[in-house]
C-alpha cells in the first residue's frame, strides 16, 4: 500500500535526513503519483525487482526480466535513472548478483533489519534499530509496516541527536576503484 508513504515523506523532511526506497514494480504501476512524490522530494530510488518473486528461485532470463521490467516501470513513472536493486526477501545468489550487474545495477543489502514488517510496536522497532546500528549502517524499513510511522520518529529523533548523519544508500557506496570483501562489504582497493 501506498497510504504511510507521504507521512514517511514528511517525516524525512522534519528531519533533514536522505533516505533509499526500493521500489517494487508492480507497487508502482498501483501508485504511479507516489513513485514520482518520492522522486520529487529528493529521494533516491532503486528497484526491488517487479513482482517481488525470490529471485534465487528463478533462471537467468526470468531474473532479467524481473529486472529490466521494473527499472523501465520506475524510470518511467519518475523520471529518475534506477542504478540500486534489493533483492526481495534478501535472498541472492552469485547469478542474481551477475545479472544485476550486467544491467548496471549495483546490488544492496541491509545489515539492520528492523522487522516492521513483523508487527513491532514502535518501540521494539526503535530498540531493535538502536541496538544494532553503528556508522555505515544500512537500515530495513517498510513503507506499509504497522507502526513505521511512530518507529521510525523514534529511531531519527534518537540517532539526530547522538549525531549520526543518515543519507541515501548511494552517498555510502564506494564509486571507483573498489572490492567487495568476504563479509559482503565494499572496500577500496
Amino acid at each position: 500500500g501506498a497510504t504511510k508513504t507521504e507521512d514517511i515523506l514528511a517525516l524525512l523532511k522534519e528531519y533533514n535526513v536522505g533516505a533509499t526506497f526500493f521500489l517494487v514494480g508492480f507497487w508502482v504501476e498501483d501508485y504511479p503519483e507516489m513513485a514520482k512524490k518520492i522522486k520529487d522530494a529528493g529521494y533516491e530510488i532503486g528497484t526491488h525487482s517487479n513482482t517481488h518473486p525470490d529471485l534465487t528461485k528463478l533462471n537467468s532470463q526470468q531474473i532479467k526480466e524481473e529486472l529490466e521490467t521494473s527499472k523501465s516501470i520506475i524510470e518511467d513513472a519518475t523520471g529518475a535513472q534506477v542504478e540500486l536493486f534489493r533483492p526481495p526477501f534478501g535472498a541472492y545468489s552469485n547469478n542474481v548478483i551477475n545479472i544485476a550487474t550486467e544491467l548496471g545495477l549495483k546490488s544492496i543489502q541491509w545489515d539492520v533489519d528492523s522487522l516492521d514488517w513483523k508487527g513491532l510496536s514502535a518501540y521494539d522497532i526503535a530498540i531493535r534499530v538502536l541496538n544494532k546500528v553503528k556508522l555505515g549502517s544500512i537500515v530495513l524499513f517498510h513503507n506499509n509496516a504497522d507502526n513505521i510511522i511512530d518507529g521510525l520518529r523514534l529511531v531519527l529523533e534518537t540517532l539526530t541527536k547522538k549525531g549520526y548523519k543518515i543519507t541515501s544508500i548511494g552517498n555510502l557506496l564506494i564509486k571507483d576503484n573498489y572490492y567487495i570483501d568476504s563479509q559482503g562489504k565494499q572496500r577500496k582497493k
